[in-house]
């Protein structure tokens, strides 16, 4: 759980980027980006839409292409403040960045075998594990508690946000990996209870 001295908010709700054309290519983006398809910035759009009346005044965003260009379009929609917080930024993929797993499982044959024995731990090639990502998620929370007014809203990408939930709900490694994010779900966390928007 997050230390009682963090000032994280209380209740956020928490946006995944829109679809990008890497997502349909099934590549790694890692800390590369690529541009939203017409489908992710329709995303972006009803996510806005769909948040209007929340009250919230602040958007906190990953500064990745990708979360920004998803950040602005809903910031404008709610009149909200945009803010880069750059601990938001998706797990680094390192040298698998840009990649599919097929390209991957020729370049490093035991890549799946060793992340499959400790998914949590294991980190990507010049890049960096889920334990480590969770760290900057600790941060991130922090910094977007003191750059809020009221609850904020936070857009950032599915890995890291498996650790955001993660610290806000107070799960087990083996819990957060568990944790899905669709592309144009939002989900409300208030102290620790999670519900799909």
């Amino acid at each position: 759980m997050i230390p009682a001295d963090r000032h994280v908010p209380e209740r956020l709700f928490l946006a995944r980027h829109g679809q990008t054309a890497w997502n349909i290519q099934h590549r790694l983006q890692g800390q590369l980006d690529s541009p939203l398809t017409a489908d992710g910035i329709r995303q972006a759009e009803a996510t806005a839409i769909r948040l209007s009346g929340s009250g919230i005044l602040t958007v906190c965003t990953s500064p990745l292409g990708r979360a920004l260009h998803t950040a602005t379009i809903i910031a404008e929609q709610l009149g909200a403040e945009l803010v880069e917080v750059p601990e938001l930024a998706e797990v680094h993929h390192g040298d698998m960045a840009g990649m599919t797993w097929e390209e991957i499982d020729e370049l490093y044959p035991t890549a799946r075998a060793d992340r499959s024995a400790n998914r949590y731990g294991w980190a990507f090639p010049g890049g960096e594990s889920y334990a480590q990502a969770r760290v900057r998620a600790r941060h991130a929370l922090s910094a977007c508690g003191w750059a809020a007014s009221g609850a904020p809203l936070l857009v950032t990408h599915e890995m890291i946000g498996r650790m955001l939930r993660a610290e806000l709900r107070g799960l087990d490694p083996y819990s957060a990996l568990a944790l899905r994010h669709p592309h144009g779900i939002v989900f409300e966390i208030d102290r620790g209870s999670e519900r799909m928007l």
